[in-house]
């Protein structure tokens, strides 16, 4: 890990907070700075943090939804990474959590390991989402291609040719933002980690 994930927890369960503060205590590389229950102390407390890099988040808080609060935190503090962790399952949730910035999405049913696993995978840039999610009926076929918005279809041919964000950014006049949130859609479309798992599939499938 290049730098220590310095995090705040918000859930509205106190027996949840105390659990996820357990496991992560364990880590080294884990710091937890603050936690809330519910997105309004949240946002005081990311303000009063700036040292804060990484929001763990649960959907269903008692002021608003997870998904409002991750897009409220990335347009605020670009900079802080977000993952959604609940009960819920459906794959609409996590593309919602997506759609608004976020880099991760777990399961509460999630062991210790799964959970420092994809602090980890997110604080290194990637994207995970826990495999239950990953059920039997929305499971990608080798030889189907997912939808694709005309944005992503577009991006997607130029990450084939090798383009970073930012380059990428410059040719489209759009935010570095904007395309690593559309290059998180498309590792998500196609359920896999990396770029080149990304170009891989797409050309299986006949989008490069």
């Amino acid at each position: 890990m290049n730098k220590t994930a310095k995090i705040l927890l918000l859930d509205d369960h106190f027996m949840v907070l105390e659990g996820l503060k357990s496991i992560l205590a364990q880590s080294a590389d884990i710091e937890i700075v603050a936690t809330a229950v519910n997105a309004f102390d949240a946002h005081d407390l990311l303000k009063k943090h700036p040292e804060i890099n990484l929001v763990l988040t649960d959907i269903n808080l008692p002021d608003v939804s997870g998904i409002e609060f991750c897009a409220k935190v990335k347009k605020e503090f670009p900079h802080i990474q977000v993952i959604g962790i609940s009960t819920f399952k459906q794959r609409s949730y996590v593309s919602q959590m997506m759609q608004n910035g976020a880099s991760g999405y777990v399961v509460k049913s999630a062991n210790a390991d799964e959970i420092l696993f994809a602090i980890r995978e997110v604080m290194h840039g990637k994207f995970y989402f826990s495999s239950e999610i990953n059920t039997a009926e929305n499971i990608v076929s080798p030889d189907s291609a997912p939808a694709l918005t005309r944005r992503e279809k577009e991006i997607l041919l130029l990450i084939a040719q090798g383009m970073t964000n930012n380059q990428i950014a410059e040719k489209l006049f759009l935010s570095p933002y904007t395309i690593d949130t559309h290059r998180k859609n498309l590792l998500f479309k196609f359920e896999v980690a990396n770029s080149a798992q990304l170009i891989k599939k797409a050309t299986e499938v006949g989008l490069v």
